[in-house]
């Protein structure tokens, strides 16, 4: 390993970077820039030839309401894709052993497969929203607003906060690269085709980063059986065993890295569970990626999201953080002689000084690139999320309420730019005063969960009054500041960068900014509770464009039927309120089973008995998380193609190359009923003749009499509101 120039330094501890300076720049810059271009001329190239107009305020902030399952999926995986969880997953497994990735799992994928629920509570009750802010406004007021309105923007900041850190430290120890160089210069490719593209932009980037990602932890988990110092999994069953005996773990049963009882690891796991359901809940991303998806695409692609991504944290941190306790005695360990020092853990290094291992500058450079992806990615959805928030819920609602298209996506742009350079800032200060990705992520459910509760009673409890909304998390957030300081004054005799960053404090404060405000909203809201009826949210018009101009989700003056329309593919269908309520209960009941499963039937009866792995049951662990990861890959990756992504691949290539469709049958505005065959593409309805003048009000016609029709494919009859009529030539 000598020829790396890695091994630690003697006489000074430090370890020199694999690579050079210039392959951190090259990453960086110059990779981040050309995807940038990519995404500028894929966005180009779909408004070309599917109409798609980012122009429009629907397709930036939304993508018109119409991504599909596999899709919404990929993008559910790639948003918990954090450099954190990347990094995290492998530093706890270094510190509390098998536990440790296995509680960084859990505390993720029952929260995502929760928001299910409120995804498509949100579909059913105001299916016109854009961020989750206007939910809180329409049933509260603006002062409500303004209070969640902080507490987003402060989970928005402290997420990116926490990405940046962890992804600059990892980029700094393996090229060298200034850590505040990569800091301001990792937002400028998100910036950039974020700018340009929304939220369409973000789903498209999240693929394909989600399939660089996961490619790269695919290839280490069975790289790392290849390395002749390991050989395989059984073998790796020993190097661990061997490593508890050199260096017992505090806390865990018996002092072994292999075994489920760990009181550190357990009291992580009810940190990282609150402080994840604060991420998910009040990151307004997810919120959008929501009101994106189609009704029928919520539920199945949180859920399906949320359980593949079980494998990400769970597999890889397994493997990874077994390569380094297994290997750390060795001398081409980066550390060698001496053992990672507590700062190197908590910076995240784990990953990475195990893939140098087992992998040399080839596994550095994937690490790197890994490392890239994935904070770029999540920094997307965090970047689109902010600037929702300034353009809707500032911007349209204090400044300008008669705000067009013009003016919304001009906010949008303006946001996009600020906070990625407020985050990159932000960022800065917290290195400078001594905060790395250990502390962030320790403490931030202190702060991300006050929201959590009152959030999910607006939408679900109609009971919950203004006053609790209001009150509750701001009580919640000053009970949990409380207990946070206090405890680690009393457990550690000081308040400071270092014991507020301790396990103990971090698990109070959280728990308590969690919980308390359950407690307080129920108690607010018995002096006067509310009786909210959910169709007052139905009588705001939050959408931009109307119907004969590019909407997609639209109002509806027939209440009795309940009729929700949507898009599906291109393709415009009815959902009445039984099947959104029927997605509703199977969101529920997985909610439910993904947490008993993650939470208590799988760990808590290995918590219990005390159980040391056997090298049988190892074996068995690590290859499940492996087959796991690997179908994670799958379902990310090929899903979305085959889940109608191949049809707009058609479609984009037809238009490429001036492609033109033909359609039997009357053409709209011709007075010309279809023939009355449920086979003819223009069938409407029998006996409806039509002499409007244009394409829209043909199609506003057949809803008006009540006929969603019968259409043969997603741009027959011009049914997908972004058609393009240079590509369309009629017949007949």
């Amino acid at each position: 390993m000598s020829d790396l120039h890695s091994r630690a330094d003697v006489s000074t501890g430090t370890v020199q970077p694999p690579l050079s300076q210039a392959v951190g720049y090259i990453v960086v810059v110059l990779i981040g820039v050309l995807i940038a271009l990519v995404m500028m001329l894929v966005t180009k190239v779909l408004k070309k030839t599917t109409g798609e107009d980012n122009k429009k305020t629907e397709m930036f902030m939304t993508a018109n309401r119409s991504v599909r399952t596999g899709l919404t999926a990929s993008a559910v995986i790639s948003s918990w894709l954090w450099s954190t969880a990347l990094l995290g997953s492998s530093f706890t497994g270094y510190n509390y052993g098998v536990s440790g990735p296995f509680w960084f799992a859990a505390g993720c994928s029952p929260m995502i497969v929760f928001f299910a629920l409120l995804g498509i509570s949100c579909k059913r009750k105001i299916p016109e929203a854009h961020t989750s802010l206007e939910v809180v406004r329409i049933r509260y007021g603006r002062v409500a607003h303004a209070v969640f309105m902080i507490l987003c923007l402060v989970n928005n900041i402290f997420a990116s906060a926490n990405m940046l850190l962890g992804a600059s430290a990892v980029i700094s120890a393996m090229s060298g690269m200034h850590i505040i160089a990569s800091t301001f210069l990792l937002p400028v490719g998100v910036t950039v085709y974020t700018f340009v593209g929304g939220i369409k932009a973000t789903f498209l980037t999240d693929y394909f980063h989600t399939t660089i990602i996961l490619i790269i932890a695919c290839y280490f988990s069975v790289k790392a059986f290849e390395s002749d110092q390991i050989g395989s999994v059984g073998n790796l069953y020993e190097l661990v065993k061997a490593a508890a005996q050199r260096h017992p773990v505090a806390g865990n049963h018996s002092g072994t890295y292999l075994t489920m009882t760990s009181k550190d690891g357990i009291l992580f796991g009810i940190l990282h569970l609150c402080s994840n359901f604060g991420l998910v809940i009040m990151d307004t991303s997810y919120f959008i990626k929501a009101f994106s998806a189609s009704p029928k695409a919520v539920v199945p692609g949180y859920t399906i999201g949320g359980i593949m991504y079980f494998a990400v944290p769970w597999g890889l941190g397994t493997v990874m953080s077994s390569v380094a306790l297994g290997l750390e005695n060795q001398t081409n360990f980066p550390t060698w002689p001496r053992r990672m020092t507590a700062s190197e853990v908590s910076s995240g290094l784990v990953l990475p000084y195990a893939a140098i291992t087992i992998a040399g500058k080839g596994g550095a450079a994937a690490i790197l690139l890994m490392i890239f992806m994935a904070v770029t990615s999540t920094l997307s959805a965090q970047v689109i999320a902010v600037s929702s928030i300034l353009s809707f819920d500032v911007y349209r609602e204090y400044f300008k309420q008669s705000a067009t298209d013009r003016d919304v996506i001009r906010a949008s742009h303006l946001g996009v730019i600020f906070f990625a350079a407020f985050a990159a800032g932000f960022s800065t200060m917290l290195h400078y005063v001594g905060v790395d990705l250990g502390w962030t992520l320790y403490m931030l459910g202190v702060v991300t969960c006050p929201g959590i509760f009152p959030m999910i009673f607006t939408v679900l409890w109609r009971r919950q009054s203004k006053a609790a909304a209001i009150l509750s998390p701001i009580l919640g957030l000053a009970t949990g500041l409380a207990v946070w300081l206090s405890t680690a004054s009393h457990f550690f005799g000081a308040v400071s960068v270092a014991t507020t960053g301790e396990v103990l404090p971090c698990v109070y404060g959280t728990v308590a900014s969690c919980f308390s405000p359950i407690l307080y909203s129920v108690l607010i809201t018995l002096v006067r509770p509310q009786n909210y009826d959910w169709n007052e949210f139905k009588k705001e018009k939050l959408a931009l464009e109307k119907l004969e101009s590019d909407l997609t989700t639209v109002h509806h003056e027939a209440p009795e039927t309940e009729t929700v329309s949507v898009e599906e593919g291109g393709v415009r269908s009815g959902l009445d309120a039984r099947e959104l309520k029927r997605w509703g209960r199977i969101a529920a009941f997985w909610s439910a089973a993904t947490f008993l499963g993650h939470w208590v039937l799988w760990p808590l009866p290995m918590y219990g008995s005390h159980y040391v792995f056997e090298k049988k049951f190892y074996i068995a662990w690590v290859i499940v998380a492996i087959i796991w990861l690997w179908g994670t890959l799958f379902v990310a990756t090929l899903y979305p193609i085959l889940d109608g992504g191949w049809q707009q691949i058609v479609e984009v290539y037809r238009g490429l190359r001036g492609q033109t469709r033909e359609y039997d049958g009357g053409k709209p505005g011709d007075g010309t009923p279809s023939n009355g065959s449920l086979d003819n593409p223009w069938f409407c309805s029998d006996n409806l003749h039509l002499d409007q003048p244009d394409h829209r009000a043909w199609i506003q016609a057949c809803k008006t009499q009540g006929k969603l029709g019968v259409f043969d494919s997603p741009i027959d009859a011009g049914i997908d509101p972004n058609w393009n009529p240079n590509t369309v030539r009629w017949r007949g």
